[in-house]
C-alpha cells in the first residue's frame, strides 16, 4: 500500500499503454474470458484486499496482509479459482453474474523496480444475476504494480481497498 506521496509520472506512451491495459483487462472481466484474463498476471502475483475497519481519526484503518483480509491469494489461488469456474461446482455464479466494470482517476508513476510502474485507480462494478431486478455496485480503490514481461504489462500486485468497512455485497465471486 502507499505512504499516499506522489511519485515520478511516466511519459505520455507508457500511461496511454497502461490505461489501455486496464480497460483491455476490464473487458476481460465482464466477458468472463477468465484464463485470457488470468494471463494478464505475473507467475509471482499477489491480490489482496484488506479488512477496513473504521477508527477514530485513523485515515486508512486497513489491516495489513499478516492479519488477513478479504482476499489474501497468490497467483496459485487465482488460477485454482479460475479453474474452479470452469466446473460445474461454481454455485456462487450458476447463473453466472453479469459485470460491468468501471475505472477512473488513472496515476501512473515510476515503479520500484526497472520495468514496473505504480498505478492507482478508482473502480466501480456493476454485478447483476439471473432475472432478479435487483443489483450491486462495489466501490474501491485499487493500487496495482505492473511489470513489463516479454513487451507486455501483466499485474504483479494488486491491492483493493474497499470503500465499506462491511461489504453489502453477499459474495465476491468475480475478479476485482
Amino acid at each position: 500500500m502507499t505512504d499516499g506521496r506522489a511519485g515520478t509520472p511516466v511519459d505520455e506512451k507508457t500511461y496511454r499503454e497502461v490505461v489501455q491495459f486496464l480497460y483491455r483487462e476490464a473487458e476481460l472481466q465482464d466477458l468472463k474470458k477468465n484464463r485470457e484474463w488470468l494471463a494478464l498476471w505475473t507467475q509471482d502475483a499477489s491480490y489482496f484486499m484488506p479488512l477496513r475497519v473504521t477508527k477514530e481519526k485513523e485515515v486508512s484503518g486497513l489491516l495489513e496482509r499478516k492479519q488477513g483480509g478479504f482476499i489474501v491469494d497468490n497467483r496459485e489461488f487465482l488460477e485454482d479459482r479460475v479453474r474452479r469456474e470452469e466446473t460445474d461446482f461454481a454455485w456462487a455464479e450458476n447463473p453466472p453474474s453479469r459485470t460491468r466494470h468501471f475505472i477512473s482517476n488513472i496515476q501512473v508513476e515510476e515503479g520500484g523496480g526497472k520495468n514496473e510502474v505504480k498505478v492507482k485507480s478508482n473502480n466501480l462494478v456493476y454485478v447483476h444475476r439471473g432475472d432478479d431486478t435487483s443489483y450491486d455496485t462495489f466501490s474501491y480503490g485499487r493500487q496495482d504494480i505492473l511489470r513489463k514481461v516479454d513487451g507486455s504489462w501483466k499485474i504483479a500486485s494488486r491491492v483493493i481497498i474497499t470503500d465499506q468497512s462491511r461489504l453489502t455485497i453477499d459474495r465476491i465471486s468475480f475478479f476485482l
